[in-house]
């Protein structure tokens, strides 16, 4: 999308007002997408199902999410983010409404397809948002602070939704979460916009051939390439504890009560919030060492992993609070991903590029989900009901697979972008 701009500059308490609007649809699709990462346990119990089932949840949603990412960024050029907040909206709506109501798998799994649908035009929506409404130099430190604050949508569906939980149980807790989001597509209706006053959209929607014309080019950037595996290796992790297997690691495999565990959710969401702004500024300081730091946290990450899963017998308390600060630092890492995607290609391109690297980290997550729901299955002891600690040992350990996987790849990618950087005119700025 192009913007004819008038001479007169939106005023910034306008752009202010949009952009948190658009936000809370942001933080209300987090808190959505995850609902279930909380309520596993419960949804185990209520569809009767093994771990690898339970998996099929949330691998649902995330491949929806992943698959939709280049289509919703054709669809994003083509309506604008206001409609496409308000579409995303209506079906994570919907998505929850299911959720409330399903008593078999079937119904489950259409749900969680309609959240992580809505989820795919949300983030996204909101970044074209940032793009259109605010000054290029705001765009690094206001992408962070957009996937930073919408972690709070997690805090929403930890401690508070596993109370509603417990006391109201599962079709109250889920109507309620539907109603959270149609409070938000709401506000979306009334409040955003999808350009300032004075600027209007020119240019005619892009063909099939311009879509595939510059899907190409973003792929054969290297620097798109790095962006995607630094997504893929620094999300996952963070992500999957997040998104389902952290809650019931801690309450099954660690023997926390469901209040204790919901409560390092939380802790986990709320030190995402302080990190992020850390990250832009480091990047934004330091471009020359974008990647020495995605090496740095995958490798914290790792290594906490490492001591956590070799401890014998369940760890202690203080070992699992710098479990989960260390894997809050992962969503912040992520979004150096996009920072490589916006350094390396063109505005015309920014587009399909960031579509391209968001794919990265759920792909990873995706297969993150389903390893560990199969492990915990083989693993677990013939007439438990549920895993035991041994289980989620084995399970978590395939981590190490994905880690090392990524690491390879954003090294040859990291190298492979310099080198084009020297062989020519720099589009980029150094990784």
């Amino acid at each position: 999308m192009r913007v004819r701009t008038a001479p007169l500059a939106p005023r910034r308490s306008a752009g202010g007002l949009v952009w948190g609007v658009a936000l809370a649809a942001y933080v209300a699709a987090v808190f959505h997408r995850s609902s279930l990462g909380v309520t596993g346990v419960d949804a185990a119990h209520r569809f009767d199902v093994n771990a690898s089932a339970l998996a099929t949840f949330s691998v649902a949603q995330l491949a929806v999410y992943a698959a939709m990412q280049v289509p919703v960024g054709v669809l994003l050029d083509r309506f604008g983010s206001r409609r496409l907040l308000i579409a995303g909206g209506a079906l994570m709506v919907a998505g929850q409404l299911c959720f409330a109501l399903a008593t078999d798998v079937p119904l489950a799994i259409a749900a969680r397809v309609l959240i992580g649908l809505g989820d795919a035009m949300t983030f996204i929506s909101v970044l074209r948002i940032v793009a259109l409404w605010f000054p290029g130099r705001r765009y690094p430190m206001m992408t962070q602070l957009t996937g930073t604050l919408g972690q709070l949508g997690a805090i929403l569906g930890a401690v508070p939704l596993v109370a509603l939980l417990h006391r109201a149980g599962w079709t109250p807790a889920f109507l309620t979460a539907a109603a959270v989001g149609a409070t938000v597509l709401l506000t979306v209706v009334v409040a955003v916009r999808d350009t300032p006053r004075g600027q209007v959209a020119a240019g005619a929607s892009p063909t099939l051939t311009d879509v595939r014309r510059e899907l190409a080019a973003a792929w054969a950037q290297p620097g798109t390439r790095l962006g995607l595996w630094t997504h893929f290796v620094t999300q996952f992790s963070g992500a999957v504890f997040a998104l389902l297997w952290g809650y019931p690691f801690l309450v099954q495999g660690q023997g926390l009560s469901p209040t204790a565990a919901a409560s390092l959710l939380t802790l986990m969401t709320a030190a995402m919030l302080l990190t992020g702004p850390v990250i832009a500024h480091l990047c934004a300081r330091h471009p020359f060492h974008r990647s020495v730091l995605v090496f740095t946290i995958t490798g914290a990450t790792a290594a906490v992993w490492a001591v956590v899963l070799a401890w014998p017998g369940r760890a202690p308390g203080w070992l699992l609070v710098t479990l989960v600060l260390v894997l809050a630092v992962n969503g912040p890492a992520s979004l150096i991903g996009f920072d490589y995607a916006r350094s390396f290609n063109p505005v015309n391109r920014i587009g399909s590029a960031t579509g391209v690297v968001n794919v990265g980290g759920f792909v990873a997550s995706i297969v993150l989900v389903l390893a560990v729901g199969v492990v915990l299955d083989l693993a677990t002891p013939a007439g438990r009901a549920t895993p035991d600690l041994a289980a989620f040992r084995w399970a978590f350990a395939v981590q190490y697979v994905l880690w090392a996987l990524g690491a390879v790849q954003v090294l040859r990618y990291r190298n492979a972008a310099r080198r084009e950087v020297a062989a020519r005119p720099p589009v980029a700025t150094p990784t």
